[in-house]
């Protein structure tokens, strides 16, 4: 049994995640701020069926309070640090700037900083699809240069990364990052297309389908994705010193950085389809043109990950976004 800090665990991904670690028998010690970006009842409601389990505690605090996340390090002796807290949103991001620095920067320092002096023995940390930004490249690949992040929120992830290797470099604290790609599923986020359309044909309300419904997104449901996580804690990445120099995903350091995808990229038209199968209703449309920020397709290479710990997500769209409209019904019944 590992005792595992897992911030954000009132989140979408973290309280799966807490779950899945929590049903073999570790001990997870959860943290969130609860902020309002989304509805906080979500959030507590998702907190209260943690609460019920044994071997889960909870600490409300936010990354950028450095004296609580030092607290709560000192509290406690972690194996590892599952990092899902952060700032989401990519157009959010144009709102709200500070935010992103405030939690992706310096809430990120504070974990990197409290892992190193704790002797963490792994930090997992989670990156975003969304730092391949202008990158034209299909499938996206960890090889590839990401230079050019369209969105605040994309630059801070990417600032993640090269901050993780730094510590992996000078301290030798054993990181790997994750660049999840659109993930859906149960209890998934209110601001997230998945639920904003199931809501509005729900509701018989209409649609806004940017980019005229050409948009390609690798969908990938949470189950597969709480199993690639879960896999990676486990996997503590040891230095390479005869890596490849054309291959950004690993260094000489304890340093590593995967794509967790579904592989599989699906047409919005399409998602949509399928939401209006499962709801049994036609969704009203409003087709529009591309927002600032977005990007018009993510694919992603997963074989490093494959290759790594075995990751191979095995859960089509339909039944995914079957899944979801059914738990979507009976929490709102």
């Amino acid at each position: 049994m590992a005792k595992i800090l897992v911030t954000g665990a009132a989140g979408f991904i973290g309280f799966h995640t807490s779950q899945k670690l929590l049903a073999r028998g570790d001990e997870v010690v959860g943290l969130d701020n609860l902020v309002p970006y989304y509805d906080v009842q979500l959030k507590r409601d998702r907190l209260a069926i943690l609460q019920e389990t044994s071997g889960f505690s909870f600490e409300e605090a936010g990354l950028e309070d450095r004296a609580a996340v030092d607290r709560v390090f000192s509290e406690h002796q972690f194996d590892s640090v599952i990092n899902l807290a952060a700032q989401a949103g990519v157009r959010y991001s144009l709102e709200n700037p500070q935010a992103y620095i405030d939690s992706n920067i310096v809430g990120f320092t504070n974990i990197l900083e409290a892992c190193r002096h704790a002797g963490t023995g792994h930090l997992v940390y989670a990156s975003s699809s969304s730092v391949y930004g202008a990158n034209r490249n299909k499938p996206f690949s960890v090889e590839d240069r990401v230079d050019h992040p369209v969105s605040l929120y994309a630059a801070s992830k990417k600032s993640n990364e090269l901050m993780a290797h730094t510590y992996s470099h000078l301290f030798g604290l054993p990181t790997t990052g994750l660049r999840f790609f659109t993930v859906y599923g149960p209890w998934g986020r209110p601001d997230m297309a998945m639920w904003l359309f199931t809501k509005a044909i729900y509701n018989d309300e209409p649609i806004n389908v940017f980019n005229h419904g050409k948009m390609l997104r690798d969908f990938t449901f949470i189950d597969d994705i709480v199993e690639g996580i879960v896999r990676v804690n486990d996997n503590v990445p040891a230095a390479n010193p005869d890596k490849d120099p054309m291959d950004d995903s690993t260094t000489a350091a304890p340093y590593r950085l995967y794509n967790i995808g579904n592989n599989q990229p699906v047409q919005l038209m399409h998602m949509i389809e399928t939401l209006e199968k499962c709801l049994g209703k036609t969704a009203e449309k409003n087709m529009m043109d591309i927002q600032p920020g977005d990007v018009p397709e993510t694919y992603a290479n997963i074989d490093a990950l494959q290759q790594a710990v075995g990751f191979r997500p095995n859960t089509p769209i339909e039944t995914g976004i079957a899944r979801f409209v059914e738990w979507y019904k009976a929490y709102h019944a």
